[in-house]
This record gives structure tokens, C-alpha cells and sequence, in this order.
């Protein structure tokens, strides 16, 4: 799950951890998405926690926060909100479907999913 941008390897969990980090996100998933200018465009998905409104004002902000730890370069290029993150029946975040449904792709085998709506929600976010 190595995200490659502009040169810099980063993992996943790196940018979560510091999304969930933020009082307002309960839940959070990064992917890479190809970009021609930097190979990858990091990508992020936020559930928020109850009584916090999803708005551009805390898209900034977490969009932000993330660069001031990361590194500017690794400024995610997009930053959604959804209800809820596809999961397996053990609460592990699903990646692989996440991009499959960003980039519109097959997301493959669900069978492991707890949520399966979760995925067309990953669409609509778009």
C-alpha cells in the first residue's frame, strides 16, 4: 500500500494517523491515484464524528494539518467526507476497493465486505 509521490514513499497509515489525530474524524482512509505530474495524487476519505458538519472550512483544515506534518508535497490532492468507509466483518479498511471505486474500477471480490453500500457512497462522494 506505498504511496509514491513526487519521489516520496509514504504509507498509508502515516497520513490516517494524523487525520484521525483531528478532534472532528473518527475514521479515515488514504489511497494513491495516478497523476501525471507527481506519479501518484494522494487521496483521502474522513468520517466524521457526530456533530460535526461536513464543509470546506474543516476540508481545508485537515487538508492542511496534513501538509504541516507530512511535508507540502504530500498535501492530499482531494479530501472527502462519507458515512461510513468500506470495512471486512473485522473492521479493517479496505483500500483496495476504495480506489477501485474512485478510479471507477471493478473493486473485485466483496464477499469480504461488511458494508457493501459503502462502496457506491465512495462513488457518489466523486
Amino acid at each position: 500500500d506505498t504511496i509514491k509521490i513526487a519521489g516520496k514513499r509514504l504509507g498509508p497509515a502515516e497520513v490516517e494517523s494524523v487525520l484521525v489525530g483531528h478532534p472532528a474524524v473518527s475514521e479515515a482512509a488514504a489511497i494513491g491515484v495516478p497523476d501525471p505530474l507527481k506519479g501518484e495524487a494522494l487521496v483521502c476519505f474522513c468520517v466524521l464524528k457526530p456533530g460535526n458538519d461536513a464543509n470546506d472550512t474543516l476540508r481545508e483544515d485537515l487538508r492542511t494539518t496534513v501538509a504541516e506534518q507530512l511535508g507540502k508535497p504530500l498535501r492530499p490532492e482531494v479530501l472527502k467526507f462519507l458515512d461510513d468507509l468500506p470495512k471486512t466483518r473485522n473492521a479493517k479498511i479496505m483500500r483496495r476497493i476504495i480506489r477501485a471505486a474512485y478510479l471507477n474500477q471493478d473493486p473485485g471480490d466483496l464477499s469480504a465486505l461488511e458494508n457493501p453500500q459503502s462502496v457506491e457512497a465512495v462513488r457518489n462522494a466523486l
